[in-house]
């Protein structure tokens, strides 16, 4: 018999914003933006994970959540959280070149591309980025268009706005 696994998951509101985090035994795996709805955790969970339970539980994800907060208070530079990431090989490896990009800087897409060995592939560093199930932890908001604009964000340009001034001013 084939046991379900747990998947932990609380909301955190923080000023108008609303996040929701999700967290196996092996470390926190989903974060959904403001502008995304719980049925957004709940999908992503149960087609990334299989034999899988979603369970509330605020003392089991209050970590996450309190660094979360800390972040966005900008007293937290850095996140010191077991992740547990879903996705291809290919997903798994640009989101890890995202977490090397230093706290208040920005990357392009080419220049993620080109650290991976792969200088043609910046539109699928631009699709890695897009379905990255972690964002701020995994920092998508720090890539930016090789003209320098803003593009595409799941949490909305505004938001992207927000975090990258955030941490202009903390930095």
């Amino acid at each position: 018999m084939n046991r379900q696994e747990i998947v932990y998951w609380d909301s955190l509101i923080y000023n108008d914003w609303n996040f929701y985090l999700a967290a196996t035994k092996n470390g926190l795996c989903c974060l959904r933006l403001p502008n995304e709805s719980f049925e957004t955790l709940e999908n992503w969970v149960y087609k990334n994970m299989q034999n899988v339970e979603l369970v509330q539980n605020k003392e089991k994800m209050s970590g996450y959540c309190l660094q979360l907060i800390e972040f966005l208070q900008g007293r937290r530079k850095e996140f010191s959280i077991d992740l547990d990431l879903h996705g291809t090989n290919f997903q798994k490896t640009v989101w890890q070149g995202l977490l090397k990009i230093p706290y208040g800087e920005t990357r392009t897409y080419f220049y993620i591309a080109k650290s991976l060995n792969r200088p043609k592939a910046s539109r699928a560093v631009g699709a890695a980025n897009g379905s990255n199930p972690i964002p701020i932890i995994i920092p998508c908001h720090r890539v930016i268009g090789s003209d320098g604009k803003l593009t595409g964000y799941r949490g909305g340009i505004p938001f992207k706005k927000t975090l990258l001034a955030l941490e202009q001013f903390n930095a």
